[in-house]
């Protein structure tokens, strides 16, 4: 940090502060905006990601007693076996969209949800006890992926809210009190320097008139 006192008392330095001050005011209210936009993009995220997260506790539970019913009716080795019979694993994509300057994911499954005929398991030896524990499964790996997309979303924004706040603040409580000081400083100096300039040409004027 620079000292009031260090300043150079010049109207050329007292011109370039002026225009540090308008910059710093411009950028913070820019950064203020986006402070704002942040936090609103943030807070409807996060109602969407509360949803998400109540329906996947709910598919869970409703997928581990479908599980539990499977497994009594056919054990636990053939429900194995079922599972292990799935050639083609799910898949994902991911794509961004940009929100001031934070990249928020986009994630697109394939192949999570799957019919009775792209399992791998044969029809004769499961049952409607087996698809059920499938399906519910599918749903819930399914809710996981639009999960994983809402909650990285969310930290992202935390993360960039935070450093915007902080530059908020370092504008407005550090970096503009001391170019104003600064230039408040330059202004009564200019005013002394005057005072003094006229004090001196006035005394020259009358050592004139008196010689």
């Amino acid at each position: 940090m620079v000292a009031v006192e260090q300043v150079k008392p010049t109207r050329m330095e007292l011109l370039n502060i002026k225009e540090k001050i308008k910059l710093s005011e411009k950028g913070h209210k820019l950064l203020k905006q986006k402070r704002d936009v942040l936090i609103l993009e943030f807070f409807a995220i996060f109602e969407k990601a509360r949803d998400i997260r109540s329906e996947l506790n709910a598919q869970m539970a409703k997928a581990f007693t479908s599980l539990a019913i499977a497994q009594a009716y056919h054990g636990i080795f053939e429900i194995e076996s079922a599972s292990l019979a799935v050639k083609k694993a799910p898949g994902v994509r991911v794509t961004v969209r940009n929100v001031m300057g934070v990249k928020i994911p986009k994630v697109e499954s394939s192949y999570v949800k799957k019919g009775l005929m792209d399992r791998g398991y044969g029809l004769l030896g499961s049952s409607a006890k087996i698809d059920e524990a499938a399906e519910s499964f599918e749903g819930a790996l399914d809710t996981i992926i639009k999960l994983s997309e809402t909650e990285t979303a969310l930290k992202r924004l935390i993360e960039e809210t935070e450093k915007t706040k902080r530059r908020v603040n370092a504008l407005e409580y550090v970096i503009l009190p001391r170019f104003r000081e600064q230039a408040k400083y330059i202004n009564m100096r200019l005013d002394e320097m005057e005072r003094e300039t006229f004090s001196t040409l006035k005394h020259v004027k009358k050592k004139f008139q008196r010689g």
